[in-house]
């Protein structure tokens, strides 16, 4: 056999086995993992993208939902999972706290994981009983300087977004308010509006509901991102010049992804979002539409990791 025969039998060899790989690859079910139980929210944005990824792609896409440990198994188990676009997280801002917060937890996620897209944002607002001298992010920032630790605050627990948000809305201002950390918005909401706590940060459909039915005030957006019937909620950043926090979700896959299968990962995931049932649904769960490819994700991600940090040093905010 002469070495031309030989070179082209083993150029078609590695051929073939590349085709029978991308076909492997291309007929089992892409998995997108949440670090959450099901019937939550990033769990039904999990199901919602499920849902445009399979038409677009044309595979079997399916959620598995891996809670535990503030999104960090879920992040981990796709760490370690073969870097072939296969399996992937919808993941959101938490991740890069919980690891500032507890280094120990897990994985890195900015250097365990590499960002595919971004997607949804989820508009936070500051919510008050109505009976207080607070209407909007003017006299919300005067009257907390005003009266330092006269006022206490809720969250949905000590290290969240929320949490976090308000904090630095402190930082910024030189306001003296009290955290009361709570589980969530069913309990702040009833609680803010019965004045057992002033104040609270909740989502802004949890928000929205109840200031459209008089029951409490929503008095400030913590970013300029607003939900249908919110448009009369100013941004923090009215008073706060460039005060900007809203939690963010994303694809994310293990590091050593290639980049050729996170941009058809990423496009795909641009024509679904680009569908209006998608957007639809998707502010019936009160996220909004948010594209950001791969690198801007990236850059993100990063802005926000160290936004987090400075928080969390300068306010001396701590989970033990």
């Amino acid at each position: 056999m002469t070495h031309p025969n030989r070179r082209q039998l083993i150029i078609g060899a590695a051929a073939t086995l590349a085709t029978g790989a991308v076909c492997a690859q291309s007929s089992g079910p892409l998995r997108i993992l949440v670090g959450y139980s099901a019937g939550g929210g990033v769990d039904a944005m999990a199901r919602l993208l499920a849902t445009g990824l399979g038409k677009v792609l044309g595979q079997q896409v399916i959620v598995e939902n891996k809670a535990g440990a503030s999104g960090m198994i879920a992040a981990d188990l796709v760490s370690k999972a073969p870097a072939d676009g296969q399996t992937v997280l919808l993941g959101e801002t938490g991740l890069l706290i919980t690891r500032l917060l507890r280094p120990n937890a897990g994985i890195d996620p900015l250097r365990a994981l590499r960002p595919v897209a971004g997607l949804f944002v989820s508009p936070l607002v500051i919510v008050a009983n109505k009976d207080l001298p607070i209407t909007d992010p003017t006299s919300l920032v005067a009257e907390l300087k005003a009266r330092p630790g006269q006022y206490s605050y809720a969250s949905s627990g000590i290290g969240t977004v929320q949490h976090l948000g308000f904090e630095m809305l402190k930082g910024e201002t030189g306001a003296y308010v009290v955290h009361i950390p709570y589980r969530g918005a069913s309990q702040i909401v009833p609680d803010v509006i019965g004045g057992q706590v002033p104040l609270g940060v909740v989502s802004a459909t949890a928000g929205l509901s109840q200031h459209r039915a008089g029951k409490l005030r929503a008095v400030a957006m913590m970013s300029k991102a607003r939900l249908p019937g919110g448009e009369d909620v100013a941004p923090l950043s009215d008073v706060v010049t460039g005060f900007s926090v809203a939690p963010r979700l994303g694809l994310m896959a293990a590091a050593g992804l290639p980049d050729a299968m996170a941009s058809r990962l990423a496009e795909a995931a641009r024509e679904v979002l680009a569908a209006d049932e998608t957007v639809q649904s998707a502010l019936r769960q009160g996220a909004l539409v948010d594209f950001l490819a791969s690198a801007d994700f990236g850059r993100a991600q990063q802005q926000e990791s160290a936004a987090w940090q400075r928080v969390i040093r300068e306010r001396k905010i701590s989970v033990e």
